[in-house]
């Protein structure tokens, strides 16, 4: 029987081959488009999203997993593990971690611990994946949240965005904005760190944001304690080149390429190039 089980939600948007090497168990995020319901991640993937998305003439609505969804896949892992951590998206952004939270207390079988990431996508996904390797290694749940949130404060995500429409579609800028960032070409740089996203930059080409954003990753980070992963939104052939910038400036020993998970980018449209990582130590 496994010590401690890793579950968390499709906002981590980690790689798939990542999910399966450490048996992660994920629970789906789903959309509601044009009478469809769609798991994210299992009835649509990324490509697919973005390649619809570009011609859609509405954006779908999210739904954040059920208590039900966790009560479930608590209960069963109840029978294969002795513990279970849960780690999800910042509780600013979603309801998925008091959801969790009141899931974990209908479970009384193993030990719960749900954590607030106080991130999402990669930067979750590290926070995850670090979780899934103390518990591979033999810790016990008391030392993988102790791991798990030492590492929180560390975590940072930057992400710059083609257009702002589809933030103007889903509501979360002002049409006026949205309208001028278009005429002007501006390219916004957010930052999101400890639960707030924060306009990091705004300039005028997405080489200049690109720029900024690797300026961003700590200068004296020795190449054994940088673990970064490169995002994107239906963009890989710029994550790709960003990742070869990447490698050849820091040389770190950990680095991936995550898709932006459909529910995230429904609010930021195709095109989103970012990094997240932290440094430890």
């Amino acid at each position: 029987m496994a010590q401690v089980a890793v579950v968390t939600d499709g906002a981590a948007a980690m790689p798939p081959e990542l999910v399966e090497e450490y048996d992660i168990a994920v629970v789906p995020f789903q959309l509601m488009w044009e009478g469809e319901t769609l798991r994210d991640g299992i009835d649509i993937t990324p490509t697919q999203f973005y390649r619809r998305l570009r011609t859609a003439k509405s954006l779908p609505t999210t739904s954040q997993p059920l208590a039900g969804d966790f009560v479930r896949l608590y209960s069963e892992l109840s029978k294969k593990a002795e513990a279970v951590v849960s780690i999800h998206v910042a509780k600013e952004f979603t309801g998925t971690y008091n959801t969790a939270l009141l899931a974990a207390k209908q479970v009384a079988t193993v030990p719960i611990e749900v954590i607030d990431s106080r991130t999402a996508t990669m930067g979750q996904g590290f926070l995850v994946l670090e979780a899934a390797r103390a518990a591979r290694r033999g810790a016990s749940l008391s030392e993988v949240v102790a791991r798990v949130k030492s590492l929180i404060p560390k975590v940072h995500v930057l992400a710059t965005l083609d257009t702002l429409e589809y933030l103007r579609r889903s509501g979360r800028v002002p049409t006026l904005k949205a309208s001028l960032g278009s005429i002007l070409n501006i390219k916004p740089v957010f930052h999101l760190y400890n639960g707030q996203a924060r306009l990091y930059a705004q300039v005028r080409s997405k080489k200049r944001a690109v720029q900024i954003m690797v300026e961003a990753i700590p200068k004296t980070a020795e190449k054994e304690s940088l673990h970064i992963a490169v995002l994107h939104a239906d963009a890989p052939g710029e994550a790709e080149e960003l990742k070869a910038q990447i490698v050849s400036r820091f040389d770190p020993p950990e680095v991936y390429i995550a898709e932006f998970s459909p529910v995230m980018g429904s609010h930021t449209g195709p095109g989103l190039l970012g990094i997240t990582f932290y440094v430890d130590g």
